[in-house]
């Protein structure tokens, strides 16, 4: 199974930023992430999370 979910910036802290899913009319299924400034190369204003299962 493969889920892709796209997330806004909602907020931006001293280390990290704080993205949010963009639920379009359904639930959302992760809800709130928080992602390492060291681990992106600038601010960006929307990531996509691609969610995959492994064995059963």
């Amino acid at each position: 199974m493969k889920l892709e979910r796209v997330f806004e910036m909602e907020k931006e802290t001293k280390n990290t930023i704080r993205y949010s899913e963009v639920a379009e009319g359904q639930p959302p299924v992760i809800g709130t992430i928080y992602v390492q400034k060291w681990a992106l190369k600038g601010i960006p204003k929307k990531v996509k999370v691609t969610l995959e299962t492994e064995g059963k």
